[in-house]
C-alpha cells in the first residue's frame, strides 16, 4: 500500500480514528450518492468500518471506472491517473483525498455530458414524498442555481416530463410553477423532482436542450421535437451571373446560407446585409419588377440592376457576407465561458458542421484533437445544431473566441 499511495504509518500517526469521524460521514452523505473511482472498494471499506461500530450504513454508489468503460470505450487504461491524462484533466496531489476527489469530480462531469440518454440520472433519481403545492415549490426551487443551464422535470415514478433551458434556471423553473397556463398547471401537478445541468453560457444550454429533446423525447416537449427554424436564405445566380439572396422554407434538401425562426426574421436579415454590403435590392427577395431598384435611385446601389456594375465586382461583396455568416467546410473551435472559473466551454465545428461540444480545463492544450475527441459530446442532430449556432452568432458575434484548427 505504501508503494501504491506513498502514505506510510508515520503520516497517519495523528490522523483521527474512524469512530471520531463516523457521525460526520453519516451527516454529509445523507440523501446522497457516493461517487468513487472503483466505488465497490471504497464503499466496502465504509461498510466494514460502520459494521464494526454496529451501524447499518446504506447509501447508493456510482463507480466512475464502470461508467468510463461504458461511455469511453477502447481506452488503453481506466486507472484514474491514465484516464485524467487522456482526457486532459489536471491531477495534483495524486493518491491524496483532495487531489483524487477533484479529479473524480472532473471525470464525472465529462461522463454526465457523455450520457446522452440520461441513464445515470434516471437510475439514481430519488423522489421525495408528496407535499402541499407551496412547500413542494420551495423544495424544488431550493437547490436550483441562478445561472445558465438545462433543467429536467420528473414525475413520482422517475419518468422525464419536460426539458428546458434558461440563463437563470431558478427564475425559469419558478415561472413554470406560477404560470396559469394549462400546460404549466399540468407540469405543476405532475412534477416531483427537478434536476439541472449548469452549462456556463446560453449557447451551450441551447445545444444541450436541443440534443436532450431530440434524443429523450419528453412528453411535454412534443412541439419542440421538430425544427424551430422555419425559413432560410439561399444564394444562387441569376441569368446575368449576379449572386442573389432568396428566402425558402426550411427542408432537409436545401443548402441554406443561414436559417431563421420566421419569414420576417429572414427578411430583416436581408434588409440589414443589403445596407451593410451595399447590395442591389433587385438581386434579393426585397426587389421589385422595375429595372432599376429603389437603392439605385438613392445611390446606395452601384447599378447591378441596370448592368452598370459588373457581376464580378458585385459578387465579391456577396462573398464577403457569405464568409461572415456561413462556415461551410470550415474547421474551428468556439471557446466560451465555462461552468466555473477553472474551465472553458468549447463547440467544435468540423467540415462546416457542429461536430460536438464540451468543457476543458484552462491547463489543457486544446489543439490536441485526440483529447478533444474524448472530452466532447458528439452532436447527432447536426442540422439543428448548426441552425442554433449560426442564429446565436448572428445575435452575439463577440461572446465566443474563434480558434482555427
Amino acid at each position: 500500500m505504501v508503494k501504491l499511495t506513498g502514505i506510510d504509518q508515520e503520516m497517519l500517526r495523528y490522523a483521527p480514528k474512524f469512530y471520531e469521524v463516523a457521525k460526520r460521514i453519516i451527516e454529509i452523505t445523507e440523501g446522497c450518492i457516493i461517487v468513487a473511482h472503483n466505488a465497490k472498494f471504497d464503499y466496502r471499506l465504509l461498510k466494514t468500518e460502520f459494521d464494526r461500530l454496529g451501524y447499518d450504513y446504506q447509501r447508493q454508489s456510482l463507480c466512475t471506472v464502470e461508467l468510463s468503460k461504458k461511455l469511453l470505450p477502447d481506452l488503453p487504461s481506466y486507472s484514474l491517473g491514465k484516464l485524467t491524462k487522456s482526457l486532459g484533466i489536471p491531477l495534483s496531489k495524486r493518491h491524496r483525498a483532495e487531489g483524487d476527489a477533484r479529479a473524480t469530480v472532473a471525470l464525472l462531469k465529462i461522463l454526465l455530458d457523455k450520457d446522452r440518454d440520461k441513464n445515470i440520472l434516471t437510475d439514481h433519481i430519488r423522489v421525495k414524498p408528496k407535499k402541499q403545492v407551496d412547500s413542494k415549490l420551495l423544495r424544488l426551487l431550493d437547490p436550483l442555481p441562478k445561472s445558465s443551464g438545462v433543467y429536467f422535470f420528473y414525475n413520482e415514478n422517475g419518468e422525464l416530463l419536460y426539458v428546458g433551458k434558461s440563463k437563470n434556471i431558478y427564475k425559469r423553473v419558478n415561472q413554470h410553477f406560477t404560470n396559469p397556463g394549462s400546460k404549466s398547471k399540468t407540469l405543476q401537478k405532475l412534477t416531483e423532482e427537478v434536476r439541472f445541468e449548469k452549462t456556463g453560457n446560453e449557447l451551450m444550454a441551447l445545444l444541450k436542450e436541443n440534443q436532450y429533446i431530440k434524443t429523450l423525447k419528453p412528453k411535454y416537449n412534443r412541439a419542440l421535437t421538430k425544427t424551430r427554424f422555419t425559413h432560410g436564405v439561399v444564394i444562387s445566380e441569376d441569368k446575368f451571373g449576379y449572386k442573389t439572396l432568396k428566402i425558402k422554407k426550411n427542408n432537409e434538401k436545401t443548402d441554406f446560407l443561414t436559417t431563421f425562426s420566421s419569414l420576417q426574421s429572414a427578411r430583416s436579415f436581408i434588409e440589414n446585409v443589403v445596407e451593410e454590403h451595399e447590395l442591389c435590392l433587385n438581386k434579393t427577395v426585397l426587389g421589385s419588377s422595375q429595372k432599376a431598384c429603389f437603392n439605385y435611385g438613392i445611390k446606395t446601389c452601384y447599378g447591378a440592376c441596370v448592368g452598370k456594375e459588373s457581376s464580378n465586382v458585385y459578387n465579391n461583396r456577396v462573398d464577403q457576407l457569405i464568409n461572415k455568416y456561413s462556415f461551410e467546410n470550415d474547421n474551428f473551435i468556439l471557446i466560451g465561458k465555462g461552468r466555473e472559473t477553472s474551465e472553458k466551454s468549447l463547440i467544435w465545428i468540423k467540415s462546416g458542421q457542429v461536430y460536438g461540444f464540451g468543457y476543458f480545463s484552462l491547463n489543457l492544450q486544446i489543439t490536441n484533437t485526440s483529447i478533444l475527441e474524448r472530452i466532447i459530446t458528439p452532436v447527432e442532430h447536426h442540422r439543428d445544431a448548426k441552425h442554433i449556432v449560426q442564429s446565436y452568432l448572428r445575435q452575439y458575434p463577440n461572446r465566443f473566441k474563434i480558434l482555427e484548427l
